[in-house]
């Protein structure tokens, strides 16, 4: 009888785990978004009607620069939070689906401070000695830290954020190649972490490795399909669309928004003089320039020619001009090749700016707006930035 009610209870765990692990990967079949497959899969890893750890942050493997980088962070700072955060949760009778669907339609996980501490992490792949997150990437392989095992690593960064007595490591894995790591803990309830715990997101890990890997290709297409093919920014019909999403989220934050356009003063005589393949070499360089001045939100296209077009979210006019003048000048003291060509015997540059609302409401409004901006600045000798 005894044997009987222990199956019972395992076959109805088991069926729970089953139910959580399908419910995940379905909510990880509908997109093909890297930020909301990350966020998929860190809220099945803590949600109640998940595998329901405190906290997880998932981080991601760079190959090519040889780092293991913190993507996204999902959990509370403190034990009031964790409170606030539960009690609703428990009140609204959320469940899988409804914690995704407030992802898609608030920031506020991606604003976080937790969050804001992970994606500011970034890891040697290659110092496992140190780091217990190149250890359970180059070996494959769970790693379960507690004592001893965590004094040992007390100099790793992600150890001294999350300052937890006990935490679990999980690579993730695509075709044999471990590509991201999740890291969990219960540092609100202290619930010790079990062999089911450590079976189960090993498990759910299997499954996610493999849809970041579809979701990096995914973009990794998209990035191909509307890039510039000489200079690699955005190309002009995806700054269009750039544009639009991005007033979009503007005016659905009230925040302001900010085009600039950027010309290449006399840039005529310089291809006339010496080619168009030096003209090319031209553009490359300035491209890397603009991506390289520009901040990680900011949008860096190819407008057409020698035009050049940067969206910046959350920006004023005060700030965009202060930006603009710094690229201005960066641009101004750059040694491009051969720029003795130009009149000035250096390569300037000429920028107009306008801001969303009070330039115009709509994408093409601010077009027109900016370019008068950037028609005026070349009438006023070049090598300056006018504000529309």
């Amino acid at each position: 009888m005894e044997d009987s009610s222990k199956l019972k209870v395992e076959l109805e765990r088991t069926k729970i785990e089953l139910k959580i692990l399908y419910e995940i990967s379905n909510a990880m079949r509908t997109t093909l978004k890297l930020d909301e497959i990350l966020y998929i899969i860190l809220t099945g890893v803590t949600a109640h009607t998940g595998l329901g750890f405190n906290r997880a942050i998932l981080f991601l493997v760079n190959e090519k620069e040889q780092l293991i980088e913190g993507k996204m962070g999902i959990g509370p700072e403190n034990g009031e939070e964790a409170n606030i955060a539960w009690t609703r949760i428990e009140e609204e009778k959320m469940d899988l689906e409804d914690l995704i669907n407030a992802f898609k339609n608030s920031d506020a996980v991606l604003e976080s401070g937790f969050n804001r501490q992970v994606r500011h992490l970034k890891v040697s792949l290659l110092d496992k000695s140190e780091n217990p997150l190149s250890l359970a990437v180059l070996e494959g392989l769970p790693l379960h830290l507690t004592g001893q095992a965590l004094l040992k690593y007390r100099n790793s960064p992600v150890i001294k954020i999350l300052e937890s007595p006990e935490l679990l490591l999980i690579p993730l894995k695509a075709k044999d190649r471990v590509n991201g790591i999740i890291v969990a803990d219960n540092f609100i309830t202290n619930d010790p972490i079990t062999k089911d715990d450590i079976r189960m997101l090993t498990m759910l890990a299997n499954q996610a490795g493999l849809a970041i890997e579809n979701s990096q290709l995914f973009e990794l297409t998209v990035e191909r399909a509307h890039s510039d093919y000489l200079t690699n920014l955005w190309n002009h019909g995806y700054f269009q669309l750039l544009l639009q999403t991005e007033l979009e989220k503007a005016k659905a934050t009230k925040s302001p928004l900010t085009l600039m356009m950027i010309d290449i003063d006399d840039f005529k005589i310089y291809n006339d003089t010496l080619g168009h393949q030096a003209g090319d070499k031209i553009l490359k360089d300035l491209a890397r320039l603009l991506r390289d001045q520009s901040r990680k939100m900011d949008q860096v296209c190819r407008y057409g020619g020698e035009e050049f077009t940067i969206i910046l979210p959350h920006t004023d006019k005060k700030e965009a001009f202060l930006i603009a003048e710094r690229i201005r000048m960066d641009i101004q003291r750059y040694p491009f090749l051969n720029e003795e060509i130009f009149p000035n015997k250096q390569l300037t540059v000429s920028l107009g700016i306008s801001t969303f609302p009070k330039d115009g409401l709509l994408a093409a409004e601010l077009i027109t707006i900016t370019d008068k901006a950037l028609y005026q600045a070349k009438n006023q000798g070049k090598n300056n930035t006018y504000c529309g």
